[in-house]
């Protein structure tokens, strides 16, 4: 076989149309062996001779998309010095394109003996791990093009590959769980009529099932354990793992924006499948350890704040390098338009605390690629200081954790919570005015994958874990959940027709809040989890969507929302309100907000301050936005007036006399279709409306 030095950069496997360039960083090193891998287990060993800057590197001419390979390292194996290099394992590149196959779990894949962690292991993991596969690059792409959606008209639909497409009726058998399934028109049609504008995939990166999950019978169903963070997880293609997941990746990203959809990834970057230091050796761990992780002041010991064992070390050079080449992989090879970064806080610890400064930050910043797309956070870690909602660059947005918290506390009838509401609604300016960001920096949402779901979040006052295996200890605890009068399933029709009504609270209070809203999958439809708040490990019905063949009245109510919100401007300000008349807005002087108790009167600081206050009307003056269109025009839009009741019992709201003369009943969330826009009765100014217990009312006047 001819071996030519080849070069340095880029990294991993790079094939040309007559070759594989291979190039791969590790400082410990003493020597590498690049190991190509055949069908029959057998290997052929190259040793990797050229090295500039600690790449080693080499040119294989004939070496062809779908060969699989891996790294041996030679080198010291010293844990109380931080290094763990041990030739016996069969390495993944960091930066492979694809990853083919699955681990077979037991002693082979370990740098350690069971019950002697002290004692080297030399036993040989290549039959039992997986292998770095060499692909092809070319893919005709067509006319593709970002969609680019602002962030005004952003609707965000967080989904998991597999949960979202498995029970779907109109799906072949073969392409359930798939990429392709997301590509297919039952799919895209969905979330086109619902008016999804981006599709927030959870993790698609090569991640791996754990050890100890496996041993229970249980998966990483939710795949935040990350391996490969260039590679599309193997699991979810329906035709190969050579190579075709990444076609089949790229076709699913292509029909997508055809439809005008854009692909957001959920991404790992903080920590990865290596676990502590009884965790396997599979790739970082054995090149060179103390150059990807943070270490303790006893190298033989991993810095944990992300909860999974061990955290990457954000100021190695190296390890900057290989998140912001994978950034840049995902953007222009795979076409995808943004991320969402979990535990991002752990991102900005270049040394402990968080820094917003921090290197990270700064290369993302100044990088013409990954700057140009969507940068979601979420800004939280289990580290000390982790939680930092409010406080990433102003290039970035945010779950925003706090609107989750403060919307459910007021609609399960928490007292003095209307002043946080009021700001939470209107986008948090208390979280991201002073820093120069505006409403659309707040990624509101109610729900996600980690926690329960909106059906079990109005059914259930306790998380119900049990088949987790961890007899319940694990997942949140304080949930802000109730179940309205009866804990999980119950035929009572009064606790139902209150459950449904909360669902269409939480959906309308999403949707008409100032901010992007998501929505996670299956809670269109109601799902349910049983009460499981931490389905991380279910693999199962349990925790993919159930498709009702028919549709559902919260569906309905959901595409109506959503699409209210799409139609009128005043929902979706690129501004914060101002609580003043705009210069050049209506006659009338009348503000761009303005807050009211159920009799109609003005809100004072007592009416904030009561305790027991937990009603109040919000009008929305669609003739004083003060933020312009694209092409410099006065945006007007009709007026609306919001009517919450979340206390217990009955109230009757008064219209404001001098904010219009006659409205329109739009929206009602006591009626279970929830009223569709259009249809409602008419209210003069002045005139008294009834809400039910719990309960909200729209209310439009025309421009």
């Amino acid at each position: 076989m001819q071996v030519w030095p080849g070069q340095a950069y880029p990294l991993g496997a790079t094939y040309d149309g007559a070759g594989t360039n291979f190039a791969v960083f590790s400082e410990a090193a003493d020597r590498i062996e690049l190991c190509l891998l055949h069908d029959d287990g057998s290997e052929t060993a190259i040793e990797l001779r050229e090295t500039d800057a600690f790449v080693r590197h080499a040119y294989l001419p004939g070496i062809m998309p779908g060969q699989r390979y891996g790294f041996r390292v030679h080198g010291p194996y010293e844990p109380e010095r931080g290094q763990r290099c041990n030739s016996a394992k069969l390495l993944l590149d960091p930066y492979a394109k694809a990853i083919s196959g699955s681990i077979e779990w037991g002693e082979e894949v370990y740098g350690y003996h069971f019950g002697e962690p002290d004692r080297r292991n030399d036993l040989d993991s290549a039959p039992h791990t997986m292998s770095s596969v060499v692909i092809n690059p070319y893919f005709d792409w067509g006319d593709d093009r970002l969609p680019r959606t602002e962030y005004h008209h952003t609707v965000l639909y967080e989904a998991h590959v597999k949960g979202l497409t498995m029970m779907h009726p109109g799906l072949p058998d073969e392409l359930r769980g798939t990429y392709a399934a997301l590509a297919h028109p039952a799919i895209i049609e969905h979330l086109t009529e619902l008016g999804v504008t981006a599709l927030e995939l959870m993790p698609v990166h090569q991640f791996v099932n754990d050890h100890r999950l496996v041993d229970m019978g249980l998966n990483n169903y939710w795949g935040y354990n990350t391996i490969g963070f260039f590679a599309p997880h193997n699991a979810y293609a329906s035709w190969g793992d050579r190579g075709q997941q990444v076609l089949e990746f790229k076709s699913a990203v292509r029909a997508l924006h055809e439809a005008g959809i854009e692909v957001i990834l959920d991404v790992v970057y903080n920590h990865t499948a290596e676990g502590n230091h009884l965790g396997p050796t599979l790739s970082f761990k054995g090149l060179d350890n103390a150059s990807y992780y943070r270490l303790t002041d006893d190298p033989t010991y991993y810095m944990d704040t992300t909860g999974t064992g061990n955290s990457l070390l954000m100021r190695s050079p190296h390890v900057l390098q290989l998140i912001m080449d994978s950034l840049r992989y995902w953007v222009t090879e795979m076409h995808v338009d943004g991320f969402r970064f979990d535990l991002a806080a752990t991102l900005a610890r270049q040394f402990h605390e968080v820094d917003r400064l921090s290197s990270f930050f700064d290369l993302v910043q100044q990088d013409p690629v990954v700057s140009q797309v969507k940068l979601i956070a979420e800004p939280w870690d289990v580290g000390e200081g982790g939680y930092q909602v409010g406080n990433f660059p102003p290039l970035w947005t945010e779950w925003n954790g706090k609107y989750r918290d403060t919307v459910r506390d007021v609609w399960r009838g928490e007292p003095q919570t209307l002043a946080e509401f009021a700001s939470r609604l209107t986008g948090s300016s208390d979280l991201y005015q002073d820093d120069g960001r505006r409403p659309l920096a707040s990624i509101n949402f109610v729900t996600c994958h980690d926690g329960f779901t909106m059906h079990d979040l109005v059914s259930y006052n306790e998380k119900h874990n049990d088949a987790n295996g961890e007899d319940n200890r694990d997942g949140e605890s304080h949930n802000r959940s109730w179940n309205c009068g009866a804990e999980g399933e119950t035929d009572d029709p009064e606790v139902l027709a209150l459950r449904a009504r909360q669902m269409r609270n939480f959906t309308a209070t999403l949707l008409l809040s100032q901010g992007v809203p998501m929505l996670s999958h299956g809670d269109e439809f109601a799902r349910t989890q049983g009460g499981n708040n931490n389905a991380y490990c279910q693999d199962t019905e349990l925790a993919w969507v159930p498709w009702p063949e028919d549709g559902s009245e919260l569906l309905e109510f959901t595409r109506a929302m959503v699409w209210l919100r799409r139609e009128h401007p005043v929902f979706r300000r690129r501004r914060f309100f101002h609580g003043r008349p705009v210069e050049g807005g209506a006659q009338d002087e009348l503000s761009d907000i303005a807050w009211f108790t159920p009799a109609g009167k003005e809100m004072t600081q007592d009416d904030w301050d009561s305790t027991q206050s937990r009603a109040l009307s919000v009008f929305l003056n669609g003739n004083a936005i003060s933020e312009p269109g694209p092409r410099g025009e006065r945006i007007t839009d009709d007026s609306f007036l919001l009517l919450f009741n979340a206390s217990p019992k009955t109230l009757d709201f008064t219209v404001p006399v001098d904010h219009g003369r006659q409205w329109q009943v739009i929206v009602d969330t006591a009626r279970p279709e929830g009223v569709a826009p259009g249809t409602g009765e008419k209210i003069d100014a002045g005139d008294s409306l009834t809400l039910l217990d719990r309960s909200m009312v729209v209310l439009q006047r025309p421009a």
